[in-house]
């Protein structure tokens, strides 16, 4: 690797290796609708899948839709998913998301970016995910995986903010790759090579003897 940063076809090449490596990579969080994968995604801010997916199959069979997640006590939800961490504020930000698709969107997820942005605890990340994994939108969602593994490889540079890690991979990378691609990339950096000191440079290698395969 050298300081400059991968084209677009060297990017390219890199993000399907690590494909290759991860082949089944998919959203991790448990869900059976887009309602739930929302609020499973606000849910999961700064802590883990797992941790997510332990509260969620009480809360979803509680709450199952957006009109009962409003009327429900919001200390009942707190109880539901205290275990993970921020709780209390999740607990607020759900109950109130819910209370905007009903009240907003007759009880329907909106599908567009601007439309799921504008609902309690979504953000640009939360939107990203949702548009991608439920409504099969070309989207590229960038967690801390997706962040360190884009820098990592020089996808994007150092010092690139979150959006401009998103930007610098909409721009080098097809569009119809974005999808799968953000899904790579964060199984490459949960399970391949995570933050946590281990040898990086058996990872790189690893990535790039499959792109001289190619």
């Amino acid at each position: 690797m050298t300081d400059n940063l991968l084209t677009s076809e060297e990017a390219t090449k890199v993000i399907q290796a690590m494909g290759q490596l991860f082949p089944e990579a998919k959203a991790e969080l448990n869900h059976d609708s887009p309602f739930q994968l929302l609020i499973a995604v606000i849910l999961s801010a700064q802590t883990t899948d797992v941790g997510v997916n332990k509260v969620t199959p009480g809360l979803f069979e509680a709450y199952p839709t957006p009109e009962a997640l409003m009327q429900a006590d919001r200390e009942d939800i707190m109880e539901k998913i205290k275990t993970i961490g921020l709780y209390r504020n999740k607990a607020k930000f759900i109950k109130s998301c819910a209370t905007d698709i009903v009240e907003r969107f007759g009880g329907e997820v909106p599908q567009t970016r601007k439309e799921l942005q504008s609902l309690a605890g979504v953000g640009r990340k939360t939107a990203n995910v949702v548009m991608s994994v439920a409504f099969d939108e070309p989207a590229i969602a960038v967690d801390t995986h997706v962040n360190r593994i884009s820098k990592k490889f020089n996808i994007a540079p150092e010092d690139a903010s979150i959006r401009q890690v998103e930007n610098c991979l909409m721009e080098k990378l097809p569009e119809d790759l974005w999808s799968q691609a953000h899904h790579w990339l964060i199984f490459f950096g949960r399970y391949q090579c995570p933050a946590r000191d281990h040898d990086h440079e058996e990872c790189v290698r690893k990535v790039y003897d499959i792109v001289d395969s190619m």
